[in-house]
């Protein structure tokens, strides 16, 4: 900040010698070529913008309001819960059982139940 302050305030003094020197009359061959006058012209303008820009104080925004953020989330272990346990599930198991039947007058013939346990 101080060394943009220092080298504004050179050229700034250098813009007004510059400039105090061109308002003498000057004879025919002193005079500077329309280029070279145009380009100390230009350095001083931005001498003068920057002792302008130096000189004034920054300006701060305005405070914003933001809601606090939310708490953070809280893990809680859960109870725990006991209850029974579900009664035993039987299951029936069936089978087809073959066997021979031994019929009176007319032999033996293949018969089929189905049996359950």
């Amino acid at each position: 900040m101080k060394i943009s302050r220092l080298i504004s305030g050179t050229a700034l003094a250098l813009a007004l010698v510059t400039g105090a020197a061109a308002i003498q009359p000057a004879a025919a061959s002193d005079r500077l070529s329309p280029g070279a006058a145009a380009a100390i012209g230009v350095l001083g303008g931005l001498a003068v913008g920057g002792a302008i820009a130096a000189s004034q104080s920054p300006v701060y925004a305005a405070p914003v309001y933001a809601p606090p953020p939310p708490p953070p989330p809280v893990y809680a272990e859960p109870a725990p819960v006991y209850y029974a346990p579900p009664p035993p599930v039987y299951e029936e198991r069936c089978f087809t059982e073959r066997f021979s039947e031994w019929v009176p007058g007319w032999g033996w013939q293949p018969r089929r139940r189905t049996v359950c346990r």
